[in-house]
C-alpha cells in the first residue's frame, strides 16, 4: 500500500485507503493460483495462499486503518501483514509498510515520499539480508524505487512493475528455499517478485484514478 499524496479531505483519504486495500485483496485473490504455481516450481507452493490470507486480514481492518493518520495506518497495516502472511514474505512486506509509516511520520510532505520509500526498501533489504539480483521481491522494489526517485508518473510505474518481476526469470536464486536449487532456479519467476509487481501495479493504478500524484 503506497500513498504518494494525501487526498483533499479526511473523507477522501479514508475512502482511498479502503479502496486500495480492497483492490489489493482482489488482485491477490485473482492470482492466488498463479502465485502458488510459481512458488511450487522453486519453493513450497504456498505463496499465493499466504498472500491472500494477509490481504484478507488487512481488508478486515480497512475501516479502522482508514480512520488513522496515514503514517499510523501504514505501521498498523505492516504489523497485520507480519502476523498474517507468514513465511519469509510476511516480515518483508510488513517491514516495507512499517518503515514507510515511520518515514511519513517524520517527513509528511508528498515531495519527500520517494525518499521515504527508498529508505523503506533499504530496510527490507536489511531485514532479508539480501540485495538486488538475488531473485527476490527486491528485484521489483529497487528499480521501482529508482523510477519513483526519477519522478516517473504513477501510470508509468504501474506499467514497468511487471517487467521488473520478469527479469527474475533469468536470475539464479541466492536466498530462501529456492537457493537450494542452484542453477535449476533459473527459468522461473520469483513468486515474491510476482506478488510485489501485482501490488505495485494495483496501488499505482488506484492512486492514479483517484488523482494522486
Amino acid at each position: 500500500m503506497i500513498l504518494v499524496r494525501a487526498p483533499n479531505s479526511a473523507i477522501d483519504q479514508a475512502a482511498l485507503i479502503c479502496r486500495v486495500i480492497e483492490a489489493c485483496r482482489n488482485v491477490v485473490a485473482e492470482h492466488e493460483t498463479h502465485l502458488c504455481d510459481l512458488d511450487r516450481a522453486i519453493g513450497d507452493g504456498d505463496h499465493g495462499t499466504n498472500m491472500r490470507r494477509g490481504l484478507e486480514a488487512l481488508a478486515a481492518e480497512s475501516r479502522q486503518l482508514a480512520a488513522m493518520p496515514v503514517s499510523e495506518a501504514m505501521i498498523a497495516a505492516g504489523t497485520i501483514l507480519v502476523m498474517s502472511i507468514g513465511g519469509a514474505a510476511g516480515p518483508l512486506y510488513g517491514t516495507l509498510l512499517m518503515e514507510i509509516g515511520k518515514g511519513l511520520a517524520a517527513e509528511p510532505l508528498p515531495a519527500k515520499f520517494p525518499d521515504v520509500f527508498q529508505q523503506a526498501v533499504a530496510a527490507v533489504a536489511r531485514r532479508g539480508k539480501s540485495s538486488p539480483g538475488e531473485k527476490t521481491l527486491l528485484d521489483v522494489l529497487y528499480p521501482f524505487s529508482a523510477a519513483m526517485i526519477r519522478g516517473a508518473p504513477l501510470q508509468h510505474l504501474a506499467e514497468k512493475a511487471q517487467g521488473f518481476a520478469d527479469r527474475t526469470i533469468d536470475m539464479k536464486a541466492m536466498r530462501g528455499r529456492a537457493s537450494f536449487l542452484g542453477e535449476r532456479s533459473v527459468g522461473h519467476m520469483d513468486p515474491g517478485a510476482a506478488s510485489c509487481a501485482l501490488l505495485c501495479q494495483t496501488v499505482c493504478r488506484e492512486l492514479a484514478q483517484a488523482g494522486a500524484a
